[in-house]
């Protein structure tokens, strides 16, 4: 299963082709959408989640809300683009209007300047910029409705914003219940004292990041490899939660508290009462780069927003003088976006890997096939 996505942030739209479903998968377009409007949400937000109120819009590979196995196009329509069309419109814009060349740390401006040949920095930032992810929640609702089809569920929740971090561990089920709260968070008391935070931060021209917790229930064991390190379900999914905007870094279960204590404390000691099964879940349900039956736990850390409305010091890219940076957006947290767009990134790269290993041109075949596989 492969996406492919373009489009600029405010160009005429975000474009996705999914290569590699098969026929007969029926959608839920209201969930899409509704993931589309979850994207746009969360405390923290800015102005231009007001214009924008994203739906999908298939082109092809769906007749009745089913899937035909052919490739499936989508498109998400900027509504900002009719405030943009006369410095983006690919038929003739003025380039001179909107030109940025104080380049913004933290973001892939100046980098991609040098490397692309520009000397305006709006050629990288409408490529680079997060509202990307709206392809990319839309292919991965998809991709969640075909691993559902399995029994294969996914959800998140997030666990921390700018260090208030919450340390309890809740049940798979409960994790729904974060996407009605301001902040995606599960602990009140301390999203409110999160919130009061970002306020603050505002007031002060500045940014917050966070926490996240993603997991996956329902996993069959044996998907990924231990024959070929390019396999590996963990490095598979980390990379696809690596590849998102602002993400720095990823653990599996445990993660880098693995390195602070014994082994006794670390590995899952196996019993068997009928099935296979751990004791604990320190290994996050990967263990030698394939699912083992037990709950796949991911955590991903989020950067602040590298845009502050006060402006962090830079240099013009042309005349080279200082500078502070300009401001593109005005978001102070988008945490609730990130943790959606992760949902769907990881159900993506799943999917993916689950198609590789059962193929099946039509859900029935794939269904029956996922059926046959051994339980831990």
């Amino acid at each position: 299963m492969k996406l492919t996505t373009a489009g600029e942030s405010h160009g005429k739209a975000l474009i996705g082709v999914i290569e590699g479903l098969p026929s007969n998968l029926e959608l839920d377009i209201d969930e899409i959408d509704e993931f589309l409007a979850y994207r746009q949400s969360g405390y923290g937000r800015g102005a231009r989640q007001k214009i924008e109120k994203d739906k999908i819009e298939i082109i092809s590979g769906v007749r009745n809300r089913k899937t035909l196995g052919s490739p499936l196009s989508f498109a998400v329509l900027n509504r900002d683009y009719g405030n943009w069309k006369e410095v983006m419109a690919p038929e003739g814009c003025d380039e001179g209007k909107k030109t940025l060349t104080k380049v913004r740390p933290g973001h892939a401006d100046l980098t991609g300047m040098i490397k692309y040949a520009q000397t305006d920095a709006r050629n990288i930032l409408e490529r680079a910029s997060a509202r990307e992810t709206a392809a990319r929640v839309a292919a991965g609702v998809i991709a969640m409705q075909y691993l559902r089809a399995l029994g294969v569920s996914i959800s998140g929740y997030v666990k921390g914003v700018c260090g208030i971090i919450d340390a309890d561990i809740y049940p798979f089920e409960r994790l729904a219940e974060a996407k009605k709260h301001p902040l995606f968070m599960l602990n009140a008391e301390l999203e409110e004292k999160a919130v009061k935070l970002i306020d603050k931060l505002k007031a002060e021209g500045d940014t917050a990041g966070g926490l996240i917790e993603i997991r996956i229930k329902g996993l069959k064991c044996g998907f990924g490899s231990c024959m070929r390190y390019s396999e590996k379900l963990d490095a598979i999914l980390c990379g696809a939660l690596m590849s998102v905007q602002a993400i720095k870094g990823v653990e599996v279960g445990m993660g880098f508290g693995a390195a602070n204590l014994s082994g006794s404390k670390v590995h899952d000691e196996i019993y068997f009462d009928g099935k296979f099964r751990r004791a604990t879940n320190n290994a996050g349900g990967i263990e030698g780069g394939m699912s083992n039956g037990e709950e796949i736990v991911l955590r991903a850390a989020m950067k602040p927003i590298p845009t502050l409305m006060r402006g962090l010091k830079t240099v013009d890219y042309i005349t080279k003088s200082p500078e502070k940076a300009a401001s593109e957006r005005s978001d102070v947290a988008a945490i609730c976006a990130a943790e959606i767009v992760l949902e769907s990134v990881a159900a993506f790269a799943l999917a993916d890997v689950v198609s590789k290993r059962l193929g099946g041109d039509n859900m029935g075949e794939v269904i029956e096939r996922y059926k046959r596989l051994q339980e831990a």
